[in-house]
């Protein structure tokens, strides 16, 4: 199972508390706030290196120390991003009912015995039918 932040909640979890197609939402929209995250970041960075020219030593010195965490910010939220919007399509192409075809009308089932985390038990709340999401 991947590595997630608090922000964040697991897909079983996130599925039982707010419904699949709200939390497909929130996965969007964290996605794209690390999008713009990674925007604002290069913009910051390249505002960095335009600042590199004059000024003293500690003042390059300290431009580039700006601009170093800039691209580490831009980079961790670029690959952020990327991971959060991936992983919500990836559980969107799996979210169709086989049976009556239904999207995303789904709840979590909470079966005994269950152990493995990275697959999640589900159910159509149109016909009944199970299966499971893989949450790799």
């Amino acid at each position: 199972m991947p590595h997630r932040n608090l922000l964040n909640r697991p897909l079983a979890d996130g599925i039982r508390r707010l419904g699949f197609r709200k939390w497909y939402e929130r996965e969007l929209l964290s996605s794209h706030a690390h999008m713009t995250l990674a925007i604002l970041a290069a913009v910051a960075m390249l505002a960095s290196f335009e600042a590199f020219q004059g000024g003293s030593l500690a003042d390059k010195l300290m431009d580039m120390v700006f601009v170093v965490v800039s691209g580490a910010i831009a980079l961790w939220s670029l690959r952020r991003y990327l991971f959060l919007l991936m992983h919500a399509e990836e559980v969107a192409n799996q979210a169709n009912c086989a049976n009556c075809k239904a999207y995303g009308q789904l709840r979590v089932q909470d079966e005994p015995g269950h152990r493995r985390p990275e697959l999640v038990p589900v159910c159509c709340k149109r016909c009944g039918f199970r299966w499971t999401l893989r949450d790799d």
